[in-house]
């Protein structure tokens, strides 16, 4: 059982407690646990096999070990299906719904007994919420907002669930061994999205015959994957199945001659072929899944590789995370394609969180899993005290982080550690940190966690004054979208970006498979701009470190080359690139003005 699964059950324990109306320490302990498991590198049912080492994880006592046996043995643990027998499996969907916490879930419940979106969202229409205690009119607006969200994502996951089944897919179909030659997803997975609907695999045959009985016996093999909850096709070449998180899988058997052909086919985007299949018209030829072919499909041209479809077409080869039709295919044809930012670039991760405040690793932890990644920095970006939820650092504690981030440089770990902060944007635009402790940070990297429900207008005033205030380095996860949960907050992007270019401020690129933010086209228009990006990780543990990839890969789909991602780039260069901080006469004439606004009866960007 996977550690994400036994975290998933401790977590929705813990929110059935909450709505259940348990004492605060009891439904906690739960949900540190699964918050625990979430970030834990090593397999847990490893780890279980040794109480004592299972006890040995911090937050984990006699009970908790139990619960965590239980889990394992099991597949569920009893006190949730105790639960679950008082309240529908149905009422923890209303919790993934923006604004929506337990105790607002258990009113809606005693009040109405909607356990259901689609309860809610009746009552919602109907006007019934916005007279309850704690609702209210925007809360209504905002709840069926939240709703619309969901709809338009259900049956969607995110890019790393659907990355992890893929490889787990895939070992389990190379086990067979021979003629299984290679494994490779494709569609939106392959092209690097957010979020992935159906999981597309082509399993590749080595050269040989390989008759319809082999074939079936790979089918076969394929279908004993033991995380399949229902079979859906089993054809002569293609097997289809949901898995028992309700993704879909369709697994194509190919031969290794039309592999190339197969994996552009597949890979897509659906208007990408259209345009291609349409330029190969042009040029006398037929492209399909079988082959680039002349135009009666009497020979093949090009089918082994992408590459030479490609090239018989008259095209430089175009990324995987490029082919939506977007102009990819006018530049591959002009040879103007961008050399797009590879993995391998990354010298450094530009936020992160320690147990500082609501991370679940130490400074040292946290350098010595980077520098195991090749990195030659990291900056440390502990939430600031605005966001109490996070145990955010006040202007003291800040001070004494920078203290400790020195200690450890100090012991020469062989990588240099940042001392930075997420530094909360205030409704009024203001930072959240006093300017003299700004000026003793590294790097300063804003970020916005509350009021995101402000009108466009009031939005892009409260960006723009935090844009505008000369501390401020990089604006992190710029939109606040949380994918599959919340939408982006409204605000003038246009006006965000120029203000970013004309003050030399840095755009994120937030590579957390939950925000994906900066996401392709705005990265595209902050490009286009000479904006810089940085592609950091937010990990909040040490294996969060290793979402890298998914920021690079978004930042691929956006066009975004080397030269664009300034934590590509040594730490001397780095440093050189950032927007200098106010020298002591700046300071104290901002100190000055950022008093001036605190005693104005309304700040800049408020209602």
């Amino acid at each position: 059982m996977e550690n994400r699964e036994v975290a998933r059950i401790l977590r929705e324990t813990a929110q059935l407690l909450e709505i259940d109306g348990a004492m605060i320490a009891r439904y906690r302990s739960y949900e540190r646990a699964a918050e625990l498991l979430g970030g834990l590198p090593q397999s847990i049912e490893e780890l279980a096999e040794d109480r004592a080492k299972l006890m040995e994880l911090p937050g984990i006592g006699e009970g908790m070990a139990d619960h965590i046996q239980e889990i394992l043995k099991t597949g569920d643990y009893s006190l949730r299906a105790k639960l679950l027998k008082k309240y529908p499996e149905t009422i923890l969907q209303l919790l993934d719904l923006q604004s929506l916490g337990p105790k607002k879930v258990a009113l809606l419940w005693k009040t109405f007994k909607a356990g259901t979106v689609e309860q809610l969202e009746k009552i919602a229409r109907e006007g019934k919420l916005r007279d309850l205690a704690g609702f209210g009119e925007k809360s209504e607006e905002n709840i069926l907002k939240a709703i619309a969200v969901h709809k338009k994502s259900a049956g969607r996951f995110h890019v790393d669930v659907a990355e992890e089944k893929a490889e787990e897919l895939a070992a389990h179909i190379r086990a067979f061994g021979k003629p299984i030659e290679a494994v490779t997803p494709t569609g939106s997975l392959r092209r690097g999205k957010e979020t992935v609907g159906d999981l597309d695999l082509l399993v590749t045959l080595s050269s040989g015959k390989n008759t319809p009985k082999a074939i079936e016996s790979i089918s076969r093999h394929i279908l004993e994957f033991p995380e399949i909850d229902q079979t859906l096709a089993h054809g002569e070449n293609k097997v289809s199945f949901l898995l028992k998180n309700g993704l879909q899988v369709d697994v194509r058997i190919l031969e290794k001659e039309s592999f190339g052909a197969a994996l552009l086919y597949f890979t897509g985007s659906k208007e990408h072929n259209v345009t291609l299949r349409g330029r190969a018209n042009d040029m006398g030829y037929t492209l399909n899944e079988y082959a680039l072919a002349t135009l009666k499909g009497e020979r093949p041209v090009a089918r082994a590789t992408e590459e030479e479809i490609y090239a018989k077409l008259g095209l430089d080869y175009i990324p995987p995370e490029l082919r939506e039709n977007t102009g990819e295919i006018d530049a591959a044809a002009k040879h103007e394609l961008p050399d797009l930012v590879e993995l391998s670039d990354m010298r450094g991760d530009l936020q992160m969180h320690t147990t500082a405040s609501d991370g679940r690793n130490s400074i040292e932890e946290m350098a010595l899993a980077a520098k195991e990644l090749g990195y030659e920095y990291i900056a440390l970006t502990d939430h600031s005290k605005a966001v109490t939820v996070a145990n955010g650092l006040d202007e003291k504690r800040t001070l004494e982080q920078i203290k400790k981030i020195h200690a450890a440089n100090a012991k020469h770990l062989g990588i240099r550690v940042l001392a930075s902060s997420e530094v909360d944007v205030l409704k009024s635009g203001k930072l959240d940190l006093d300017d003299e402790v700004l000026a003793q940070l590294d790097i300063v990297l804003v970020s916005i966690h509350s009021y995101m429900t402000m009108a466009r207008a009031e939005m892009t005033e409260r960006i723009l004054a935090a844009i505008e205030n000369p501390y401020t380095q990089i604006v992190g996860h710029p939109t606040g979208r949380l994918v599959l949960r919340r939408e982006a907050y409204a605000y003038d992007m246009e006006r965000i970006l120029d203000a970013a270019r004309e003050h030399g401020v840095v755009m994120e690129c937030n590579a957390s498979p939950e925000r994906l933010d900066l996401k392709d086209t705005h990265l595209r228009m902050a490009k286009e701009r000479g904006v810089q990006i940085s592609i950091s990780t937010d990990a909040h543990t040490t294996r969060g470190l290793l979402a890298m990839r998914y920021g690079v890969q978004m930042a691929r789909r956006g066009w975004i080359e080397k030269k664009d991602v300034i934590n590509a780039h040594s730490l001397e260069k780095l440093l050189a690139a950032l927007r200098p901080k106010p020298g002591a006469a700046t300071h104290e004439k901002h100190r000055a003005a950022s008093a001036s606004a605190r005693r104005s009866s309304k700040p800049r960007g408020t209602n």
